[in-house]
């Protein structure tokens, strides 16, 4: 029979997590199955999830009436049907967690993302989750605002494990790793251990390219001399810039300054892979998993894209190939009119406005399951 191709990636050094929670999932065991038959190693949320979670099943009606009737607050409501999922799903991890010595085997929770723009909103809150569901394997997920980066470090420093989410360019990367550092160097001035805090960088890929492809189809249609230059890019400008985040990932992480802190037992901060499922049909719909296996990384992936590359995924260690010249490519985008910079901000403002109306909606159902329930 033939190996499950999902249970090799692990030989090459990357980590898959899933990009989905629900309770029935954890109710079912099917959430159990996918770790022990798959070798999946986490699970991340978001607020478009728990939207997607809460609304679109009857999973939570149940505990919503109960708590609606003890008179809890739509708030209080969201906090505890989120709280109790991430501490089952984290229990369910903490087999992998303990055998991994705390290398994997982690489940993120994302603060309010009301609060991407607010430094102390955002301590504020990720303190409060990290209490409440008191969980060792537990990772708060922390905007990449510019906002988010004194978070981050403060939150690393004080030993809460950090997810930094909707990171899209690479000078913000370098500063989010810089600030994971920070708070690292902090712990070690103040005699605490390193080994026990965690972090990663979640690198959002394919909605770069649904950003950039039109503007580069619409140049290529109206001046053809172009076509072969611009083709280049066309689908490939978040490959080219995961190659190139991993080449200043190996910088960062194997120079001088985090090898003080490596020798007092810290952890690299590993790139995590997200948004992964192809938006473009006529992109294989494995696009961003195939081409981005490689050491010491995350690929988070939706349950439909888990599933297509157990039937079909093809692994190999690709995500080193290239690395040099992705990044000399990506200097000459300007070339074809594109200031990637801008695109990055564009789609940082934008992933921000998407994750608030998602968590509006969920407000918004919760409020009216929680009326219903009270009437």
């Amino acid at each position: 029979m033939k190996k499950n191709p999902l249970l090799k990636l692990e030989n090459l050094g990357q980590s898959i997590w899933m990009d989905f929670i629900r309770r029935g999932m954890i109710s079912s065991g099917e959430l159990k199955r996918l770790i022990e038959e798959d070798g999946l190693r986490g699970v991340t949320s978001n607020p478009s999830i728990f939207e997607k979670a809460i609304a679109g099943s009857r999973d939570y009606d149940d505990a919503i009436r109960t708590l609606a009737r003890d008179g809890k607050s739509v708030d209080q409501i969201y906090a505890a049907l989120a709280v109790e999922d991430i501490q089952r799903v984290a229990d369910l991890f903490r087999p992998v967690y303990d055998r991994l010595d705390g290398a994997d085997g982690y489940v993120s929770l994302e603060v309010s993302p009301r609060l991407a723009y607010d430094t102390a909103g955002t301590i504020a809150d990720a303190r409060r989750l990290w209490v409440a569901v008191s969980r060792p394997n537990l990772m708060i997920k922390v905007p990449g605002t510019i906002e988010g980066l004194p978070a981050i470090q403060q939150l690393i420093g004080e030993g809460i494990n950090v997810n930094i989410t909707l990171l899209f360019g690479l000078p913000r990367y370098r500063r989010v790793a810089e600030a994971y550092i920070a708070g690292l160097e902090t712990r070690a001035v103040q005699g605490k251990p390193l080994k026990s805090v965690a972090s990663v960088a979640s690198f959002f890929l394919s909605r770069i390219d649904v950003l950039v492809d039109p503007t580069l189809e619409k140049t290529m249609e109206m001046d053809k001399s172009k076509a072969d230059f611009l083709d280049i890019f066309h689908g490939q400008v978040a490959i080219f810039s995961a190659k190139a985040a991993y080449r200043i990932y190996k910088e960062i992480f194997d120079g001088e300054r985090f090898g003080k802190l490596k020798d007092q037992g810290a952890r690299t901060q590993r790139l995590l892979w997200a948004s992964t499922s192809t938006k473009n049909p006529a992109y294989s719909d494995l696009k961003y998993v195939e081409a981005l296996i490689g050491p010491e990384t995350i690929d988070t992936i939706p349950l439909e894209t888990l599933s297509a590359y157990r039937d079909r995924g093809k692994p190999a260690s690709r995500l080193s190939k290239g690395g040099l010249k992705a990044a000399g490519t990506l200097r000459r985008l300007s070339e074809a009119g594109m200031d990637l910079d801008r695109v990055t901000q564009q789609l940082e403002d934008e992933g921000v406005k998407k994750f608030v109306e998602a968590f509006d909606g969920l407000m918004n159902t919760l409020e009216e399951k929680r009326v219903a329930a009270i009437r």
